[in-house]
């Protein structure tokens, strides 16, 4: 049997590039993927437009990674965005830049990223097993032995485990690799979804379906409070989601863990304080005193929302304006700022984009990706542990700890 160099199992980005760039380095390569082509979870990123980095700077992404930040930190160093969008460049693919820092491919496309990393790995003369799902690693005598379905086998000196996490199963991402860095004594922090709709309590918020607006939101769990920035939320017919929910629940799921329940409170005019909404309130309730408050409030809130604000302040919708009593335009006031929801939990890990948790990284040296347990052994890509708000940051981080791990695993 042919003993490989280097045996990468994962044919995500991370994969990908770690096969491309130990290849590079001269090194016989193997990449072991479980379905009949490669990047098949890659191919639904951006909308399949495929955001596949933010032209944000190094302590930005640091940042975004929170308490995992500063591990990344030498794989951004060594090959961050831009170097990722030369190599993109290089090899026939031109990007484009969009609000927030985000780039795509020009082509609009998730399939012209595959088409070209696929080309690469070509070039390269990586050697692929397609449907080729790992079962079980074992380490002897300085190689390791993969054992793969249908009773294959893979010899190879080193090993990427660059398998995902185990959110959009139907992609491949089904955690094997955590069970298996688990057997190989390795820690794995809980599995978490991440970039996922939340559920809340309410029956009312059925009403509000399909209805998108700017908020500013507060998480709040126990003593524990989670402040959001300005940004879009979407109501749906069980809860919340959005891209301003969907990136701070990997943040909201700890605390759900805790409590059970989480309490959300919607700012839906983040753009006035409180003073100055009830100004425009009462200028407004003032200028048309004799129409019904039903009417006047569509000037502030959206139809859907107005019977949602009568029904939970117990006003009828046909009472006029000037005879709401002050207390009564206050509360519309507070409730504007400050519309408050039960968050129960989430959907399922299989409905999120990003899995948060993985192998701990106090077992994995952030300078090469080699696991601190079992030499030869690396890791890359999304099963290492932390996750980042959508916006190419966690893309970015796979194409990075790929090419760490592809280099030092060549070295």
């Amino acid at each position: 049997m042919q003993i490989y160099d280097i045996a990468v199992v994962g044919g995500g980005p991370a994969g990908i590039m770690a096969s491309i760039r130990a290849a590079e380095l001269g090194k016989r390569v193997i990449l072991i993927e479980r379905n009949d082509s490669i990047g098949r979870k890659l191919l639904l990123t951006g909308g399949t437009r495929c955001n596949f980095t933010n032209v944000a700077s190094l302590d930005t992404f640091i940042d975004k990674f929170g308490k995992q930040g500063n591990f990344l930190r030498p794989a951004f160093s060594k090959f961050f965005n831009q170097d990722l969008i030369s190599f993109f460049q290089s090899h026939g693919l031109t990007s484009k830049l969009e609000d927030n820092g985000k780039v795509f491919p020009a082509a609009n496309s998730a399939r012209s990223v595959v088409d070209v990393l696929d080309k690469c790995l070509s070039a390269a003369k990586v050697a692929i097993f397609y449907e080729a799902r790992l079962e079980d690693i074992e380490s002897d005598k300085g190689f390791f032995r993969l054992r793969l379905g249908n009773k294959k086998s893979v010899e190879a000196k080193r090993v990427i485990l660059a398998t995902g996490g185990a959110s959009y199963k139907s992609t491949g991402s089904t955690g094997d690799g955590f069970r298996i860095a688990q057997k190989l004594g390795h820690t794995v922090i809980k599995i978490m979804p991440a970039l996922v709709p939340l559920e809340t309590a309410e029956a009312w918020v059925k009403e509000l379906q399909g209805l998108s607006l700017k908020a500013r939101l507060v998480f709040e769990g126990g003593k524990r409070k989670i402040v959001s920035g300005e940004g879009e939320i979407l109501f749906t017919h069980f809860g919340v989601s959005g891209p301003l929910v969907l990136d701070l629940s990997g943040a909201v799921a700890p605390l759900l863990e805790e409590h059970k329940k989480v309490r959300l409170f919607v700012d839906l005019k983040p753009d006035l304080k409180s003073e100055g909404l009830e100004k425009k309130l009462l200028d407004a309730f003032r200028r048309d005193g004799d129409k019904k408050i039903k009417n006047v409030l569509r000037l502030f809130l959206p139809p859907k929302l107005i019977a949602v604000f009568l029904h939970l302040l117990s006003l009828d919708p046909n009472k006029t304006t000037s005879q709401v009593t002050q207390k009564e335009r206050r509360s519309i006031v507070n409730l504007t700022k400050s519309l408050p929801l039960t968050v129960i939990g989430s959907l399922p890990l299989e409905a999120a984009m990003v899995t948060a948790g993985g192998i701990s990284t106090k077992e994995i040296n952030p300078r090469t990706m080699e696991s601190g347990l079992i030499p030869g052994l690396y890791f890359a890509g999304e099963i290492i542990e932390g996750c980042a708000p959508s916006g190419g940051y966690n893309l970015q981080q796979a194409f990075s700890t790929g090419y760490l791990a592809g280099e030092n695993s060549a070295g």
